[in-house]
């Protein structure tokens, strides 16, 4: 399917749903289309319910901060894999338990691949990458809740 067909669906999505914006994301290539004129008119038919919910959800968020959330960083740039395999299991999903030196994920750099361990026990609060997706130095690819978290 060539470019500009896919462009006109997601126009035609646009206009069916009534969105200002819509984007797409495959594998390194990203197209992203806007309307002019639509977002002033879908923010303003907004504002009322976000600011009637937005105050509520501001106190429900203070009262309850996210708690020891350690972030376990990418140690280099490579490519983000959860499982060592394709038809295997990931090493860890969102809620599981993790201890330290666990292996969590997999960063493939220069077709090495480097087994990524946990330094925090806990659990898996998110996981704030998507499988095969590049990742850079330092970026958090996972939020671990520990007791144990200064």
């Amino acid at each position: 399917m060539n470019l500009r067909k896919r462009i006109r669906e997601m126009v035609a999505i646009m206009r069916d749903e009534d969105l200002a914006e819509i984007e797409v994301r495959r594998w390194f290539t990203s197209v992203r289309v806007r309307r002019t004129g639509v977002e002033s008119a879908v923010s303003d038919r907004q504002a009322p319910l976000s600011e009637k919910h937005g105050t509520e959800e501001r106190q429900e968020a203070e009262a309850k901060p996210p708690r020891n959330l350690v972030p376990i960083k990418s140690p280099m740039v490579g490519t983000f894999y959860r499982a060592p395999a394709p038809d295997a299991d990931n090493y860890v999903e969102e809620n599981s338990n993790v201890t330290v030196g666990q292996t969590v994920c997999i960063v493939e750099a220069m077709k090495l691949m480097n087994e990524i361990e946990s330094e925090v026990e806990g659990r898996i609060a998110r996981i704030l990458v998507e499988n095969a997706q590049p990742v850079e130095y330092g970026q958090t690819l996972f939020l671990v809740e520990s007791d144990t978290a200064a």
